[in-house]
């Protein structure tokens, strides 16, 4: 891999696997130091995938490791705004500055919008919407404070772009992350920082096991011509976290120093129709 990140420091949350694990691991590989969360440990009760554990998230410091770059890794829930804090303080003293704030933390919960009920749809928005501001907030004053610039990521979905059928709660955050990104590209570009959304499609990850597949089909027989809303002009159909990580890669990177309050999409073309 490149060098494009040398002795620069990432944060990155939901870091114990999947798209979170990907984005660190990129990052190290081409140079960056890690800051990295995670839950690890039970996800809301009506989440219908499996939850990331400890032995995901010290999976996660192995791989970064064999890259020989450093990592400091915490188990916080991204709900919880002085945790994060504290986790990016100690890393911060630890490796020296922050440069890059990847939020990736996020749930998805499929249900038909009058089966969503209360906790539910808090439970989304907490952690989707409120846990991505608490990432930046928790982060972009060191940025600052190094006088350097720097990138800030936050990742949305196609339901940002578009809308995702049977999952109004999830919708609705992913829309509110779009906003917030452009929101904060526009106030935080004095300090020379660039602030983007990016926007996967279905991608190959654990939010795929459990019942979260049987989740989806019960919703969509409730309206099957809604299922196929989604659908990717590309014959790969589903992408894998590592082509997730290369577009952040590159968005944290002097290759897009010009690119700001921008949504990239990476859904093989699912939200063009």
């Amino acid at each position: 891999m490149s060098a494009r990140h040398t002795d620069k420091v990432a944060f990155v949350t939901g870091a114990a696997r999947g798209q979170g694990r990907a984005h660190a691991v990129r990052l190290a590989g081409e140079g960056a130091d890690i800051i990295a969360v995670d839950l690890a440990g039970p996800l809301p009760a009506a989440v219908p995938y499996d939850s990331a554990t400890p032995e995901d998230l010290a999976e996660t410091v192995r791989l970064v490791e064999t890259t020989g770059r450093r990592i400091i890794a915490a188990t916080v829930d991204t709900r919880d705004l002085d945790g994060l804090r504290a986790a990016v303080d100690a890393g911060v003293r630890e490796l020296g500055r922050l440069d890059i704030i990847v939020a990736n933390a996020g749930i998805c919960i499929p249900e038909v919008w009058d089966a969503i009920t209360p906790e539910s749809f808090r439970d989304v928005i907490d952690v989707n919407v409120t846990g991505t501001w608490n990432t930046v907030v928790a982060g972009a004053q060191h940025i600052i404070d190094g006088g350097r610039g720097g990138s800030i990521i936050l990742i949305g979905s196609a339901a940002g772009v578009k809308m995702q059928p049977f999952m109004v709660h999830y919708t609705a955050s992913k829309h509110a992350v779009t906003g917030m990104a452009r929101g904060l590209a526009a106030e935080l570009g004095k300090h020379e920082i660039r602030v983007n959304s990016v926007h996967p499609g279905a991608v190959n990850t654990p939010m795929g096991s459990g019942d979260m597949v049987a989740a989806l089909g019960r919703a969509a027989e409730t309206n099957p011509p809604l299922a196929q809303m989604i659908t990717p002009f590309l014959p790969a159909w589903v992408a894998e976290a590592e082509d997730v990580a290369a577009a952040v890669s590159w968005l944290a990177s002097a290759e897009s120093r010009y690119i700001t309050a921008a949504q990239i999409s990476i859904d093989l073309g699912s939200t063009q129709y």
